[in-house]
């Protein structure tokens, strides 16, 4: 079996970042178990352990172990095991904030072109949790886009796709339904050769069968929507890269049920882009949108032009990143002076 890496995104910047390394070749990491990679090479799939260099670098910085969408270089060596020798540089990267105490963030996916937030019309969609999905895909530095799924089951898709637009500013949004194939063609133009599309989502959004629907067959599992409340069970249990036929591929996420936002300001203030564009216009250049005089944000509230649910949710995600600012400084600062120790403050010694 033979691979055409160009088709999943090999380049002539990606093969300069590849002549350090001598005697390995290039592959892209379709999934990772338990430190253990699947590995699409030229010449096939293969599995490969964690090299020396890439589990110390590891072990300084977490989020440079490899992930869904990495491109690596890889060694065989003379008795047969295959290792991950390098990680190259990443172009874009999905990162959550861990649920652990140490301020660090988890890599959900590496170079993606576009990244999707899926989420189903029925019974209604999240719009606050589109809002922070949204926040994380522009933090990435891929093109963000809004999928709403299961368009069949709705009597009006098209008018909740136009109301969901409201809440993504200069972002598309798609309503399809992979069960009877509409609407997939606007997406299928972010998975043309050489390029990536990531989905991110909570569970039963139908991230897996949108995965099935562009690969033209069933590559992924995916299990029925209950009658109860129009929501599919947790199926995806693991981030994984689809090749698509004609070229390009596509990235399932597992369904998270929370994402914690860890270093976004930038990705907020896109995702929020009409009450940035708002702020411009305080009296106040360090303005906290509270109680200020001549605050543009609170006048435009008052008025109507922006809604309560809206300025809640900027600021709550405001908030979100101010904390893990505060904890990540905190833990850099503990760090130099050799005082942290997993996630919490060494005790002085008496």
């Amino acid at each position: 079996m033979t691979i055409d890496l160009t088709a999943l995104g090999w380049d002539a910047e990606r093969a300069a970042d590849s002549r350090a390394r001598a005697g390995c070749r290039p592959g892209r990491v379709a999934r990772v178990d338990r430190g253990v990679c699947t590995v699409l090479g030229a010449d096939g799939p293969v599995r490969a352990t964690l090299g020396a260099a890439v589990l110390a670098a590891a072990a300084r910085d977490l989020t440079r172990l490899p992930c869904a969408g990495d491109w690596v270089l890889l060694r065989t060596w003379p008795d047969g095991p295959v290792t991950v020798e390098r990680v190259l540089p990443r172009r874009t990267a999905l990162v959550r904030r861990t649920a652990g105490k140490d301020a660090s963030g988890q890599v959900l996916a590496a170079n993606l072109d576009a990244a999707a937030v899926v989420e189903p019309v029925h019974p209604e969609p999240d719009v606050a949790r589109v809002e922070r999905l949204l926040s994380l895909a522009h933090e990435s530095g891929a093109a963000p886009l809004v999928v709403l799924t299961k368009a069949d089951l709705a009597a009006d898709p098209a008018a909740i796709a136009r109301q969901l637009a409201g809440v993504a500013p200069g972002v598309p949004v798609l309503a399809v339904s992979a069960e009877r194939g509409t609407g997939l063609g606007p997406l299928r133009e972010h998975v043309a050769p050489g390029r990536t599309l990531g989905l991110l989502g909570p569970s039963g959004a139908g991230k897996s069968s949108l995965v099935n629907a562009l690969a033209g067959a069933v590559v992924m599992p995916t299990q029925a929507i209950r009658r109860v409340d129009g929501k599919g069970r947790h199926t995806t249990t693991w981030r994984a890269l689809v090749p698509v036929p004609g070229g390009g591929a596509v990235l399932d996420t597992p369904g998270v049920r929370a994402v914690g936002l860890l270093d976004g300001a930038s990705g907020l203030g896109r995702a929020f882009a009409d009450i940035a564009a708002l702020a411009v216009g305080c009296r106040y250049g360090d303005c906290a949108h509270d109680a200020e005089p001549g605050c543009a944000v609170r006048d435009a509230l008052a008025a109507g032009e922006l809604t309560a649910r809206r300025y809640d949710s900027w600021r709550r995600l405001q908030r979100e990143l101010a904390h893990e600012t505060r904890r990540r400084e905190t833990r850099v600062a503990a760090e130099r002076r050799g005082g942290w120790r997993g996630g919490r403050r060494r005790a002085a010694r008496p």
